[in-house]
């Protein structure tokens, strides 16, 4: 019975799976600025969030909000790197609105339906802001568009998810201009956290992250590959590898 809801639901997958149409001509980037002083005051060194002192400041993260929606990326005038800066904050940013609107909450996981069912749609489904004029989801951001229109795996380091066992989320936002630098020290912090990793020449305990979306890592090589271009500690190729339990817990 397991295996037959599994199929169903592997061929029911959301749209989120296809395209995406989220977008707007003629627009120009907005600025992440008021972003950018939200994170440096309510984000600790290492990455905890004050969810509370969002909450204080919840009229600027609208503001800030109310310009992505607005201001949604033109495909064909934007650069990769502003329209890459523009989703990742999005993300970011609308994962906060949905926490500080349920605060208190002890995971993100409890927003939203409770069944862990595979025909039932999670969080990240839901339609809680727009991009536009179109109502839009964390996981059409996500796997729509991030995953499937950029072939750039570090997206998954600088995306938050409001979880202990998350990539920690930036005291800065994302912009065009020192994308790859961002991209890269997320990547690193990630790989090289011994909370989230644990990394040894001859093992490796990874995040859960590297066997979901394994295929992103390993379109030029293996995984071992991937990791030993971040990580501080070589590892071997032969390496027995294993995977550590995902915390959902909130990030605060």
């Amino acid at each position: 019975m397991v295996k037959f809801f599994l199929a169903i639901w592997l061929l029911w997958l959301p749209p989120a799976c296809g395209s995406s149409s989220l977008g707007r001509q003629g627009t120009h980037p907005p600025s992440h600025e008021t972003f950018d002083r939200l994170l440096q005051k309510h984000v600790s060194a290492d990455g905890s969030v004050d969810y509370p002192g969002f909450m204080k400041d919840k009229s600027q993260l609208e503001e800030y909000l109310a310009s992505l929606s607005e201001q949604a990326p033109d495909r064909q005038t934007w650069s990769e790197a502003e329209q890459l800066a523009y989703w990742i904050n999005a993300y970011n940013a609308f994962t906060i609105k949905l926490i500080i609107y349920h605060y208190p909450v002890k995971s993100i996981r409890d927003i939203g339906p409770k069944l862990n069912i595979p025909l039932i749609r999670t969080v990240w489904h839901l339609e809680f802001f727009e991009i536009g004029g179109q109502k839009a989801s964390l996981d059409e951001i996500e796997h729509a568009i991030l995953r499937k229109e950029f072939e750039e795996p570090r997206i998954h380091f600088a995306i938050n998810c409001a979880s202990i066992s998350c990539p920690a989320l930036a005291r800065e936002a994302y912009t065009a201009e020192r994308l790859d630098e961002q991209l890269e020290y997320a990547a690193r912090r990630f790989v090289n956290d011994s909370t989230k990793n644990r990394i040894q020449p001859g093992k490796v305990e990874i995040s859960e992250i590297f066997s979901w979306f394994k295929g992103d890592f390993t379109k030029s090589g293996s995984l071992i590959d991937f990791l030993n271009r971040y990580s501080d500690v070589k590892i071997h190729p032969e390496a027995r590898m294993g995977y550590l339990p995902y915390d959902w817990n909130l990030n605060e």
